[in-house]
């Protein structure tokens, strides 16, 4: 995990980067999971038949399109991490942003279809701890 902290500003720069890295994200997830509920089905057909033929071919494609979504969704989120934006909830597309203020780390925290960055909380606060963004943190500039 980073170090980097981010002014409000550079933050609020960073969401549509971002939001497009968390929908890919999001997308791959779907899709996993998607092909994942077909195998499992598939799979009790078969236990309930006591076996079946199979045509392997759309199986195999099925199962290369989840490896590749699987590795769209690590890619964005391997890029979103090193931006230093700290993915919180995939689900919900919930990131935290550190930033410096007045000597202390805080969080800025954005979830996905929110326009912009309106609400921090602690490091050892999470999603329900969040608290509107103040002027003392509006006003925090950039330390190191």
């Amino acid at each position: 995990m980073s170090d980097r902290t981010f002014t409000l500003d550079e933050a609020q720069s960073l969401l549509t980067v971002l939001e497009s890295l968390l929908r890919t994200a999001i997308n791959g997830k779907k899709l996993m999971e998607e092909v994942e509920a077909e195998q499992q089905a598939l799979a009790h057909r078969i236990f309930l038949n006591g076996g079946m033929f199979l045509d392997v071919v759309p199986l195999a494609r099925r199962k290369a399109e989840r490896v590749k979504a699987e590795q769209r969704a690590k890619d964005a989120l391997a890029e979103i991490d090193s931006i230093g934006v700290q993915v919180k909830d995939i689900d919900i597309g919930l990131l935290d942003f550190p930033c410096e203020v007045e000597g202390q780390i805080i969080l800025l925290c954005w979830k996905l279809g929110e326009q912009a960055i309106t609400h921090w909380h602690g490091t050892q606060e999470g999603f329900a701890g969040r608290k509107p963004i103040d002027e003392r943190i509006a006003r925090a500039k950039k330390t190191n």
